[in-house]
């Protein structure tokens, strides 16, 4: 099964009161996340600065000796609120995810500019662990279906 990824950060900070005046203030924040199968998922919400915008999430699995980043799509149609956009996401993490701890960043980058979401300074981070499978029932006895003859 795949490794499960435990936010260690409310995992819908769109959710929270007071998102629309963040997102207004620092110009992006992480809307959601959610882990699946393929990896990490999850939403960005940037201030329409301008029509072109490069939207991308910065990751590592290794406490920063090496990272990646994967950019977000626009997702149309957005939101009803008229000043901000709303990108999407997928990290693909596989396996590795396991026993380690995924951190990672979002960068907005618009009419010259680059801003970063990482969570106040503490990068948003998931603990990692591989799921136990689930047993199969209680142990059976091997004969337990065979038949029984009397004589």
């Amino acid at each position: 099964p795949p490794p499960l990824l435990e936010p260690l950060f409310p995992p819908q900070p769109g959710a929270s009161p007071g998102f629309a005046e963040r997102v207004r203030q620092h110009k992006v924040r992480l809307e959601w996340v959610r882990a699946e199968p393929a990896g990490l998922r999850g939403a960005v919400r940037v201030l329409n600065v301008a029509y072109e915008k490069v939207v991308s999430v910065r990751y590592t699995l290794n406490g920063w000796a090496s990272c990646a980043e994967a950019a977000a799509t626009y997702q149309p149609p957005g939101p009803a609120d008229g000043i901000t956009d709303r990108f999407a996401f997928l990290l693909p993490l596989g396996a590795a995810a396991a026993e380690t701890t995924l951190e990672f960043a979002v960068r907005y980058r618009v009419a010259g500019a680059e801003y970063w979401d990482n969570n106040e300074g503490k990068n948003y981070r998931l603990r990692g662990r591989q799921r136990v499978p689930p047993a199969d029932g209680p142990p059976q006895d091997p004969d337990s279906s065979a038949w029984i003859h009397f004589i």
